[in-house]
C-alpha cells in the first residue's frame, strides 16, 4: 500500500475519497485540510504534499515555463462563474462589465485562475481590452500579497503592484473602481454578508457590493452562448511520486470520478436532503438541464471547450509565454481509455 498525503477541501464531491467509501487501489491516504490559499501557496513553493488541489492558473503557467514539478489530472474540484466575483461601491454607479473601460481595477494576483476567466470575458463578451484598464495588485483583505509566477505581458498593458495596501481598502478609499477576486473584499471574506465591518462604520465610505446582484442569469447567459464552465482547481501530483509509481495517476482520476459520481447522484435523490438546501434537487435538476447528466464533468474532451478558452486566456494575457495544448496539461495514460 502507498502512503500518500493529499491536500484538499472537504468537498461533497471528494467526500466518499476521504472517508474510505471509495478508495483508490493501491493507495491509503493522509488528508490535510487548510484554506486554499495555504494550501496552494505551501504546494508551488514548498512541494509539502504528495497529492493536492492546485490553482489551474498556475499550474497552467508552470507547464507552459516548460519546468512543472507537478502532473496534473483533469479533475476539478472547483469551478465557478466568475461575473460574480466583480465588486465596486454601491455609491459607483457600475452596474455592467462593459463600464469598467478606463477604470482601475484590482485583482489579488495577475495569475490567479478566477481574474484569468473575469479579463477574458471582459475582453470577449463586454469590448474591455486589456488596455483599456489601469490594473492594480494587492491582497484581498492584508497587505503583501505577492505574485508566484512569472508574467509576460502583453505591450501596452498598464499594471503596477500595491504591496503595502488590501484591495478593500483601496476600493472602499475609491482609489480603485472595481474589483475582480475569487475571494470576496467584503467584511467577512467569504460573500455572505455585504456589510462594511466596524472599522468602516461611521466613516463615509461606501459599502461594497457586486456589481451583478443577481449573477446567476448573467452567468447562465454566458455559458450558453459560450460553452465556458469555468475550472478553478485541479488535482494535481509531484512528479516524482508519478516517475516512481506511474499506475498512480490513472487509479487516482478513477478514485475521484466515483466519488464525483456518487456525490451528483446524492444531490437528485429526492428521498432525503443530503445537503442542508431547500430545493437543492430541483437546483441539481436545473444543472441537468443546462450541462447534462454529468454536470460537473472531468476528463480533458467533456471539457475541451473550457480548457481551450482558458489556455487562449492566459497566452493571450501574458500569464503563459505560449499557447499550451489542452493535450499537455493531463499525462496521456489518464487520457486513453480502455475497451473491453
Amino acid at each position: 500500500m502507498l502512503n500518500l498525503s493529499l491536500a484538499i477541501e472537504r468537498y461533497d464531491h471528494v467526500r466518499d475519497l476521504l472517508d474510505g467509501s471509495v478508495r483508490a487501489d493501491g493507495i491509503a491516504f493522509t488528508v490535510l485540510n487548510q484554506p486554499v490559499e495555504e494550501t496552494f501557496f505551501r504546494f508551488i513553493k514548498y512541494q509539502e504534499f504528495d497529492v493536492s488541489e492546485m490553482s489551474f492558473g498556475k499550474y497552467v503557467s508552470m507547464v507552459a515555463s516548460g519546468d512543472c514539478p507537478f502532473i496534473g489530472l483533469p479533475v476539478f474540484p472547483s469551478r465557478m462563474f466568475r461575473h460574480s466575483s466583480i465588486y465596486v461601491r454601491a455609491d459607483a454607479g457600475l452596474t455592467d462589465a462593459s463600464q469598467l473601460k478606463g477604470k482601475r481595477v484590482g485583482l489579488p494576483e495577475w495569475a490567479q485562475t478566477a481574474s484569468i476567466y473575469s479579463r477574458g470575458f471582459l475582453a470577449s463578451q463586454h469590448g474591455v481590452a486589456l488596455t483599456d484598464v489601469e490594473w492594480v495588485q494587492a491582497g484581498v483583505m492584508q497587505a503583501g500579497r505577492k505574485e508566484k509566477v512569472a508574467l509576460h505581458l502583453p505591450p501596452g498593458v498598464r499594471y503596477r503592484a500595491e504591496p503595502g495596501k488590501s484591495l478593500r481598502g483601496m476600493l472602499l478609499a475609491g482609489e480603485i473602481d472595481a474589483v475582480l477576486s475569487a475571494r470576496p473584499p467584503l467584511a467577512d471574506g467569504r460573500g455572505t454578508s455585504d456589510a462594511i465591518d466596524a472599522a468602516d462604520a461611521g466613516s463615509g465610505r461606501s459599502d461594497i457590493v457586486r456589481m451583478y446582484p443577481a449573477y446567476e442569469p448573467v452567468e447562465e447567459a454566458y455559458f450558453r452562448h459560450t460553452g465556458i464552465f469555468p475550472i478553478m482547481h485541479l488535482i494535481a501530483i509531484k512528479r516524482e511520486v508519478v516517475r516512481q509509481h506511474p499506475w498512480v495517476a490513472m487509479n487516482l482520476y478513477k478514485a475521484f470520478t466515483a466519488a464525483k459520481d456518487n456525490s451528483l447522484a446524492r444531490m437528485r435523490d429526492i428521498t432525503a436532503a443530503h445537503v442542508p438546501l431547500p430545493w437543492a434537487q430541483a437546483l441539481a435538476e436545473r444543472a441537468v438541464a443546462m450541462l447534462g447528466e454529468d454536470f460537473w464533468p472531468y476528463g480533458l474532451e467533456p471539457n475541451r471547450t473550457t480548457l481551450e478558452a482558458f489556455t487562449r486566456f492566459a497566452h493571450k494575457q501574458g500569464v503563459t509565454a505560449r499557447k499550451v495544448a489542452v493535450e499537455e496539461l493531463f499525462p496521456e495514460n489518464v487520457l486513453a481509455s480502455v475497451k473491453v
